[in-house]
């Protein structure tokens, strides 16, 4: 059944010519939105507050990481693309990094 809408349909067999090769599939998305978010959490944690910073580029995590360490005194790690930092330091990750890329504080 046809509805008309032509953005969801591409030719894949033509009695004319065979398998049509498309040439026109987009690259894959960016993972995520584009934005920075910055949160703290307890859970899991055993009652410590850590900041967890998401959404920054797979290319810049461990050196944005090392900084944000650096920047807040504190001890952290890099796991899974999420720079995780020990104790309450949004307002200072926020600061550093609202320069380079979309920041917002996530979570409440």
């Amino acid at each position: 059944m046809f509805d008309g809408n032509t953005e969801n349909t591409r030719l894949v067999y033509s009695s004319d010519v065979g398998r049509v090769e498309s040439s026109d599939i987009s690259a894959p998305a960016p993972v995520g939105d584009g934005v920075v978010r910055v949160s703290r959490t307890k859970s899991g944690r055993k009652g410590k507050t850590v900041t967890l910073v998401t959404g920054v580029p797979a290319a810049d995590v461990a050196g944005v990481g090392k900084e944000l360490k650096r920047r807040c005194g504190s001890g952290g790690s890099v796991k899974d693309g999420v720079i995780e930092l020990q104790g309450d330091h949004r307002t200072t990750v926020v600061d550093h990094l609202s320069g380079r890329y979309r920041v917002k504080l996530a979570g409440g």
